[in-house]
């Protein structure tokens, strides 16, 4: 049975996550759907036993169609924020996500055929330096590919 790391609780929600940074020729990778306003990055729920790093190559191959390898870990974030789930209640979010950054193919030809809770996923190649002027998440993503620091980041982010 594959179980995801992470629990609700009344209004509280708590998840595991491995997330992918994937940089192609200037642009970055990142989601979207019919249900949101906004891009998000490719990734998911690590499962029960299985490595942070297992789950982003998954995860990755799951949404893109591609077998990306992983290059290094570069962000731990802690996320906190308020959602509002299908019955239109307020979830107060709990996330802690790694962040993998990916090695390049060289193409940004993807085979994508991704869903998530029913809905298609649409692959989306925003250019690193426009990326401030896209609503996407995590808001860190500008900041971090501008700089892209060798070592390990840890950041937290609270939009309660």
């Amino acid at each position: 049975m594959q179980i995801d790391c992470g629990f609700t609780k009344e209004n509280h929600w708590f998840r595991y996550r491995a997330a992918a940074i994937i940089v192609e020729n200037g642009c970055v990778l990142f989601a979207k759907n019919s249900t949101t306003d906004y891009f998000y990055s490719v990734g998911g729920a690590v499962r029960l036993h299985e490595r942070a790093e297992d789950a982003v190559k998954r995860e990755v191959l799951e949404e893109t169609g591609v077998p990306y390898e992983i290059d290094r870990l570069a962000v731990v974030h802690e996320n906190f924020f308020t959602e509002t789930n299908r019955n239109s209640q307020d979830l107060h979010c709990h996330e802690i996500a790694f962040y993998f950054l990916m090695k390049p193919r060289g193409t940004q030809e993807l085979n994508s055929n991704s869903y998530t809770s029913g809905v298609r996923e649409e692959m989306c190649w925003i250019p690193v330096a426009e990326l401030g002027t896209y609503k996407a998440y995590p808001a860190f993503m500008k900041d971090f590919l501008r700089e892209m620091p060798k070592e390990i980041v840890h950041i937290v982010t609270d939009e309660r």
